[in-house]
């Protein structure tokens, strides 16, 4: 018998039918003996009608409050899913976060998870009940409610089955695991078996929308298996996990992933002189703005070209800031870019396999593709390209590390 965490999304819940497939495909694995927990999120929507029901009080609703009122999406879903199981003769019960009683600070909107108390949880699985989790929700020590952000209620399953010692906990999405790159961009894009926390974080961080880093993260720390499977279609998934053994028999590179949400900043001719980054990106971190990849250039006149990029978002905003700067230190010029795009490579075949970057390279020439910034890591390797460029670049490494499915698979 084993001890299963699943969790179940927006889409997965969307609807009262939606609801009554989860149940039978929850009341599959309870007949097989196996215990289960089921994390669920908000009806897909609730949560974005609540936020805006909100707003049409108040442009910028007090934080406490608008956790005590987002929270009540999945008291809903709980609900419904309890009694669906009921229905089809499975013993159920639902939890809120409070009533679990997963701590958390009080931060709220952004809270994250201090400790669980899995007491209860214990006891109504001894008692022969699936248990039903509200995602996405705790309390803090004052007893009031708070929610958890982006990614809450797979850090809600993950934190879970890391309290229980769970045997694995299954994060049940839209897509059937995790991918080699996009099938959109890539049709004989490969599902992976097997990939490790490493590779999912670099994956997750570098655009991979599959698994929240956050869950990632917790699953790593705790070494709570993670699968990634389908709602509503049978199949192995994708399992995330420590072992790297299996791994380094496997391609280089697990996986391609890549973000469109870039953009470039430029200032040059700044004095090359010691501190020159801090007092560029200083009061660019200052405004808030996260930056990503960063390159120097110094030239024969002892001044000095500066390039990073930033989310798009983040653009105009850093744009302005680093026109302050320019003209408080003498700078050349400040030139921008939003139609770049940064494609990566990951694998922890990395580590054992020389000239991975230069086959990469290779591979984007061939293509006539200019690579504007580089950076790497021990298991990855980013580059910075022109947008248009994007998705024959993803499809030419893709063939280049033999990620390609053979013919009739995967497309």
């Amino acid at each position: 018998m084993a001890l299963i965490v699943q969790k179940f999304g927006g889409t997965s819940v969307g609807s009262v039918e939606r609801i009554e497939q989860v149940a039978a495909k929850v009341k599959k694995f309870r007949e097989n003996g196996d215990d289960i927990v089921v994390v669920v999120s908000a009806m897909s929507g609730e949560t974005n009608r609540l936020i805006d029901l909100a707003k049409q009080i108040s442009e910028q609703p007090v934080a406490r409050e608008l956790d005590v009122m987002v929270s009540t999406g999945e008291q809903v879903t709980i609900a419904l899913l309890a009694m669906a199981l009921i229905k089809i003769g499975v013993p159920a019960v639902s939890y809120t976060g409070g009533q679990v009683r997963i701590l958390t600070d009080s931060a709220h909107t952004k809270a994250r998870i201090l400790q669980i108390d899995a007491q209860h949880i214990q006891k109504e699985l001894k008692a022969g009940r699936v248990v039903v989790v509200a995602g996405f929700q705790g309390v803090d020590e004052s007893g009031n409610i708070t929610t958890l952000g982006r990614g809450g209620s797979d850090t809600t399953g993950v934190a879970l089955a890391a309290a229980l010692k769970a045997d694995e906990c299954q994060i049940y999405t839209d897509v059937d695991g995790v991918y080699t790159t996009d099938p959109r961009v890539v049709a004989r894009a490969q599902r992976l078996d097997k990939i490790t926390f490493e590779e999912m974080l670099e994956m997750a961080s570098l655009g991979s929308k599959v698994l929240q880093i956050r869950a990632v993260e917790f699953a790593g720390k705790y070494s709570v298996p993670l699968r990634v499977l389908h709602s509503f279609q049978e199949g192995p998934g994708t399992l995330i996990t420590l072992d790297e053994e299996e791994s380094m028999e496997q391609p280089i590179i697990s996986g391609i992933a890549f973000n469109r949400d870039e953009a470039k900043l430029t200032i040059r001719g700044v004095p090359d002189t010691p501190g020159v980054a801090f007092k560029i990106l200083g009061p660019i971190s200052a405004a808030n703005v996260e930056v990503d990849m960063i390159v120097q250039n110094v030239a024969h006149d002892n001044t000095t070209d500066f390039t990073f990029t930033v989310h798009r978002n983040d653009y105009h905003n850093a744009l302005q800031v680093l026109e302050g700067i320019a003209r408080d230190m003498g700078a050349r010029e400040v030139i921008g870019d939003t139609d770049i795009a940064k494609v990566s490579i990951v694998g922890v075949g990395m580590r054992s396999h020389a000239g991975v970057a230069s086959r990469m390279f290779e591979a984007l020439a061939k293509e006539n593709i200019n690579i504007q910034m580089i950076s790497t890591s021990e298991i990855k390797v980013s580059v910075v390209i022109e947008e248009k460029y994007l998705e024959l670049a993803v499809r030419a490494l893709h063939t280049a590390f033999e990620l390609d499915a053979p013919a009739g698979k995967g497309e």
